[in-house]
């Protein structure tokens, strides 16, 4: 099963993407081939090639930067509150943020919403997150690429770059299996 593409098209645009996605769900009921058109989007996807840089405020008050984790990777999840996929997931980025803060990688979630920050913050107590959450509104293009649904996540490598994006539910395996294979290349 694939779960992470690597991201390499550099010429291809979002607009045929969309065009294509638009002309596909027409035709197309089956979660199959639905799951097909998604892995296509992910291919034929534009992505960043050189380094991204990326500050926000998390809840905490604290500025967060990618440029300050250079070195580990950074997996980059864009999610909401009222996303039912996104909370099945929480608990799968919790695990691999505890399991890999301390050497090679960190999580950042952006919510990508409008909710005011206290109860943003009271959600994210509740369901037990400690890793890094900034809240921003929603936009289709971020500095780490296309979102096309929620939750969204970037894979960016201890360089810097966006060396994948995966729409849908991952889990700390599945990321981890991918960071493992692109270290073996």
């Amino acid at each position: 099963m694939i779960v992470f593409v690597r991201l390499t098209a550099q010429n291809s645009t979002i607009n045929s993407c969309l065009i294509l996605e638009r002309n596909i769900v027409q035709l197309v009921k089956t979660k199959v081939l639905l799951g097909f058109l998604s892995l296509l989007l992910l291919v034929l996807a534009p992505v960043q090639a050189e380094p991204v840089e990326f500050t926000a405020i998390d809840l905490n008050g604290q500025e967060w930067r990618l440029s300050d984790h250079q070195g580990k990777w950074v997996l980059v999840n864009v999610w909401a509150t009222w996303c039912m996929p996104c909370l099945k997931e929480l608990p799968e980025l919790e695990a691999f943020y505890n399991k890999h803060k301390d050497k090679d990688a960190v999580v950042l979630g952006i919510s990508m919403e409008s909710i005011e920050l206290a109860e943003l913050r009271r959600f994210v107590k509740d369901k037990s997150v400690t890793y890094p959450i900034v809240n921003m509104k929603f936009m289709s293009e971020t500095p780490f690429g296309s979102v096309f649904g929620m939750p969204t996540s970037f894979l960016v490598d201890p360089k810097g770059e966006v060396v994948a994006r995966e729409t849908g539910v991952v889990t700390a395996k599945m990321i981890e299996d991918f960071m493992e294979e692109i270290m073996n290349e």
